[in-house]
């Protein structure tokens, strides 16, 4: 396994905190020097980027949010000139203005070499075929998966989302090992194999690298089982990169081992922001280490997850993310997650592994609904069935009384990319 490492990945612990910090240190005056916000953050606070003496000088330096990168919409993040950025990217924009971000011909290097070890460490190799399934265009899954595939040595099937009867097809007749895509997704191209009659586990499939959105050690158990394949947890978001920032190892699946020599993490408490030790559960930051287009220090990725030493790997490892700070919904003072009742609906009879967390005002008090489809033939004593047991579930298990509703198969909204698991319809005031 030593001879497939890179030189990042053989890397001691010293060698490795030696590295980050000179690197950080890099970033720190690169992003002062060059953009405008970082320049008037730091002078804020007081710092200069030469104040980062250690790693963990790096606590002392402001945060950035979302927020600040639609502020300076589109380019004022950048910290090169604009005809040094090669691609450009940015996310949905369905909250607001979008979140854009750029790529010299070095970063696009790269984030290549990140997916190709990610793809590595999943079990790719050289020669094996892999069917692309995450979206192109702007998001940053598509491109990012395909080029780092191709830097592997793999031959890329660049399907995309979106006609899924034909990716069926095609993952048939082309016979990929290795499948990128989101876990939401690949239970629709689940539900489409079985349509047509063909048995999932049959398939060419090995390997399923999923991202985009969390899911859970259910969700991984049912998808290894009916496609017969291993189930890994790729990590990254546009702002830090894409995907490549962090992989699950196939042989230990054990979380994601971050590419520490690229991204430095920490975990912090998300209503105080102070730093957490290793082990402690808080809102994943990132400071990125070798990004020139757009770097970002102190990143906050609203997700929720802990630090864990290596074990496949030096690099530490990220527990897998199971729920977001901002996603989490409190009702009627007790705070819930989607995973959670995403874990109810996978173990429940009768009904598939597609929700929906509806939300409504009823007087003065909040109330939310679960819509989960119910699996094709499924009895209508079934489905009342399934109800009872995802409401009594819900309610011995989080602690709230909800709503069910049992709905007819491909009932609820499908996305190629990240599914839309929580509708609020609540008013203000």
């Amino acid at each position: 396994m030593t001879a497939l490492l890179d030189a990042g990945e053989r890397l001691g612990r010293d060698e490795l905190e030696s590295l980050q910090l000179e690197r950080l240190r890099a970033t720190l005056r690169h992003a002062y020097e060059n953009v405008g916000f970082y320049r008037a953050a730091f002078d804020k606070a007081g710092l200069r980027p030469e104040d980062c003496r250690t790693l963990a000088d790096l606590s002392r330096f402001p945060f950035t949010v979302k927020s600040d990168l639609r502020d300076n919409y589109p380019f004022g993040m950048f910290a090169v000139p604009e005809d040094r950025v090669r691609r450009i990217h940015a996310s949905s924009g369905t909250t607001g203005r979008p979140t854009v971000v750029g790529y010299t011909e070095r970063d696009l290097d790269t984030w290549a070499d990140v997916v190709a070890r990610s793809i590595r460490a999943a079990g790719g190799r050289a020669g094996h075929k892999v069917h692309v399934a995450y979206g192109y265009g702007l998001f940053t899954g598509g491109l990012g998966a395909h080029y780092g595939a191709e830097r592997l040595g793999c031959t890329v099937i660049p399907a995309s989302g979106g006609m899924t009867a034909r990716q069926v097809q095609l993952i048939q007749d082309f016979r990929p090992e290795i499948i990128m895509i989101t876990p939401s997704y690949m239970l629709t191209l689940l539900d489409e194999f079985e349509r047509q009659g063909v048995d999932p586990r049959t398939t060419s499939l090995k390997v399923g690298i999923f991202g985009a959105e969390p899911w859970t050690e259910q969700m991984r158990a049912e998808i290894e089982e009916r496609f017969a394949i291993d189930a890994v947890d790729i990590y990254g978001l546009s702002e830090v990169m894409g995907p490549g920032v962090a992989q699950e190892c196939v042989e230990t699946k054990d979380g994601l081992h971050i590419w520490e020599d690229h991204f430095y993490p920490e975990v912090v408490d998300p209503f105080t922001g102070e730093v957490l030790p290793d082990g402690e559960e808080g809102e994943l930051v990132f400071t990125s280490l070798t990004k020139e287009a757009m770097p970002v220090i102190r990143y906050r990725t609203r997700d929720l997850t802990r630090l864990l030493p290596g074990t496949a790997r030096t690099f530490r490892r990220m527990e897998k993310v199971t729920g977001r700070s901002d996603d989490m919904v409190i009702l009627r003072g007790v705070n819930l997650f989607p995973t959670q009742i995403e874990e109810i609906v996978l173990r429940t009879p009768g009904v598939a592994p597609h929700f929906q967390l509806r939300l409504t005002r009823e007087g003065r008090l909040d109330a939310l609904t679960v819509r989960a489809e119910a699996r094709a033939g499924a009895t209508t004593t079934e489905r009342e069935a399934a109800a009872l047991s995802i409401a009594a579930a819900v309610k011995d298990g989080v602690g709230v009384s909800v709503g069910v509703e049992i709905v007819d198969p491909e009932t609820l909204e499908r996305s190629v990319g990240k599914i839309r698991r929580i509708v609020d319809l609540r008013k203000d005031g």
